[in-house]
């Protein structure tokens, strides 16, 4: 009973570690060391003006599959770079053509952030939940104990539940840390394309 006991405990500092660690705290859901940023702000990564430009449609269908493809995280920068020279010997290097490229992809790249922090905020809410429970079920567990007559029935099915409950709970928190760290490396293949386009820009 006293290792289930410290088993809660611990499970209890995890939540309360994990609170104080987040940058963000005016959000009690957010999990992660890093700042909580919902949304990104174009203008960051490529300071110019939104382009006016006409693309012809032979333009705007490379500009589609050249976003579409440096948005994929299986694509390296190096064959990103590639896929950037090539497109500009045949299509042009005009800043205003780069720069529709990088708005596609900033666009594509986002959205697919957002859902990743949504998620993240469901799946830490979950563990919240979760840590309350564990909570609860310690506690009843505590209170049968304290009986003249244990239930001892009641005390084994909660002490299965309780380590099923732990079980799930450190899964989850495994999940949490990689998802926590995608935000940030999209953020950071965001300015390294952005960086790439500029550069290779006329």
């Amino acid at each position: 009973m006293k290792i289930l006991c410290n088993l809660s405990m611990a499970l209890a500092l995890s939540v309360a570690t994990n609170q104080a660690l987040a940058a963000d705290f005016s959000d009690p859901t957010w999990p992660c060391i890093q700042r909580k940023v919902e949304r990104l702000s174009v203008g960051l990564m490529w300071p110019d003006p939104k382009p006016e430009i006409t693309l012809t449609d032979s333009q705007e269908s490379a500009v589609k599959a050249l976003a579409a493809a440096l948005s994929l995280q299986r694509v390296d920068m190096e064959t990103a770079g590639q896929m950037v020279t090539a497109f500009a010997q045949t299509h042009g290097a005009e800043r205003d053509l780069m720069q529709a490229v990088f708005t596609q992809v900033f666009d594509t790249v986002g959205k697919r952030r957002t859902r990743i922090i949504n998620g993240i905020g469901n799946v830490s809410t979950g563990q919240i939940k979760l840590a309350e429970r564990i909570d609860e079920t310690r506690s009843e567990m505590d209170r049968l104990m304290d009986q003249p007559e244990p239930d001892y029935d009641r005390v084994d099915a909660l002490e299965e539940q309780l380590d099923w409950d732990d079980r799930i709970y450190r899964e989850r928190q495994q999940s949490v840390t990689y998802l926590c760290e995608s935000p940030v490396l999209l953020e950071k293949r965001l300015f390294a394309l952005a960086n790439l386009l500029q550069n290779a820009a006329l």
